[in-house]
């Protein structure tokens, strides 16, 4: 059967310009996509003769001798033979002009890519224990993980040799599987990765003798995170690369710390504050006294006034927690607490007694400026 005149067959004049023979193609081809004529059995040939046709009138030199000696120089005789559109598969031809389709096969992503070598590795999980002054300050841990690395004897390859790889005989180093199905909607392709080789594209003919081929060892190693001030329990620190190691040179997974914070002997944590809670006698309250109080970096004095009350809140500035990803630090809070004992004897009880008949100590009798609650209480219920 003889083949139509490429110019006819895009639909251009023989003076058309590259621009213009590009637009052509790209409407064709799209138009007669087998996938969008599923009751056309002719448009795959149709399909294939645009593609000829574009092949030849892209190329400068190829187009020269067409002008000049039709489909006889595309054939042979010294003149360098065009490619047999009709034996290729139309997914194929959208591969070979992807700047015409921007990589789409009638709307469909085409993946006929190789996998790079070998296989991922696997992220792995562990969970460090902090103290909260090391979330308050920060801190770099030492962490001891058995994990899979990548085997020295072979670099990771899995060979025993770099000659010892061969290309996969079933996929043909491509690393794909494909498979096209034709329905009564279109043309369905389903890709999986090759069984033979795992998606790799290549097969191995001597093992490595040190791994048996997987390209990895279990062993132990020691690896350096830096912690940063302020972290909470559950926030997690990824080390990239710091996972196990990929079989057969594949990529190595990521290493992921979790971070949990330990409860402390002193302190409650709320964000970037800190609570302590302060037993003082009833003398101390009264008259006031220097207390030593426990800090995030060691012993600090602390002054509480005459007549604090219990309950109160004493603030010490910027002895808290560092905030995470910035330079401002939270305070510490002195939570006062008067301590009132169970069991006294019977002096304190008689010393007791006359306080309690003291007008200083009978908060009734106390004036607004020196006990406004309780003053107020006592306007609502007289």
């Amino acid at each position: 059967m003889s083949k139509r005149d490429y110019y006819e067959v895009l639909g251009v004049s023989k003076d058309a310009n590259p621009d213009e023979i590009k637009r052509a193609y790209r409407k064709k081809a799209m138009q007669y996509h087998p996938d969008r004529n599923a009751d056309d059995p002719s448009a795959e040939t149709k399909f294939k003769e645009a593609a000829e046709a574009f092949d030849v009138l892209k190329d400068d030199n190829k187009r020269a001798r067409y002008d000049q000696f039709g489909h006889a120089g595309m054939n042979g005789g010294g003149f360098g033979g065009g490619a047999n559109y009709q034996d290729i598969d139309f997914e194929d031809i959208f591969s070979r002009f992807g700047d015409i389709f921007g990589g789409a096969a009638g709307g469909q992503q085409r993946s006929s890519r190789r996998r790079s070598a070998g296989v991922p590795g696997n992220d792995m999980k562990m969970t460090i224990k902090l103290t909260m002054e090391e979330v308050a300050f920060g801190v770099e841990k030492k962490l001891k993980v058995k994990k899979y690395s990548k085997c020295d004897s072979c670099r990771g390859t899995g060979a025993e040799t770099d000659e010892d790889f061969m290309t996969c005989s079933s996929c043909n180093g491509t690393g794909e599987y494909r498979q096209v199905s034709r329905t009564m909607f279109g043309s369905f392709v389903n890709v999986q990765p090759c069984p033979s080789c795992n998606g790799e594209g290549r097969t191995i003919k001597r093992k490595c003798s040190s791994c048996g081929g997987d390209g990895r060892t279990r062993n132990e190693e020691t690896i350096s995170v830096k912690i940063p001030a302020g972290v909470s329990t559950n926030n997690y620190i990824t080390l990239r690369g710091q996972g196990n190691a990929g079989l057969r040179g594949g990529p190595a997974g990521d290493l992921i710390v979790v971070i949990e914070e330990k409860e402390h002997e002193y302190f409650e944590r709320d964000g970037d504050h800190i609570f302590y809670d302060l037993q003082i006698s009833i003398p101390d309250a009264i008259l006031g006294t220097e207390v030593e109080v426990p800090t995030l970096k060691g012993k600090a004095k602390l002054r509480v006034e005459p007549g604090t009350q219990s309950g109160k809140l004493l603030r010490m500035k910027e002895k808290g927690i560092q905030r995470l990803n910035s330079s401002l630090r939270g305070d510490q809070f002195v939570r006062v607490n008067v301590f009132i004992p169970k069991k006294i004897s019977d002096s304190e009880r008689k010393l007791v007694e006359d306080l309690r008949q003291a007008d200083h100590f009978d908060p009734l009798k106390q004036t607004e400026s020196e006990n406004g609650f309780f003053s107020r209480l006592k306007n609502i219920f007289s």
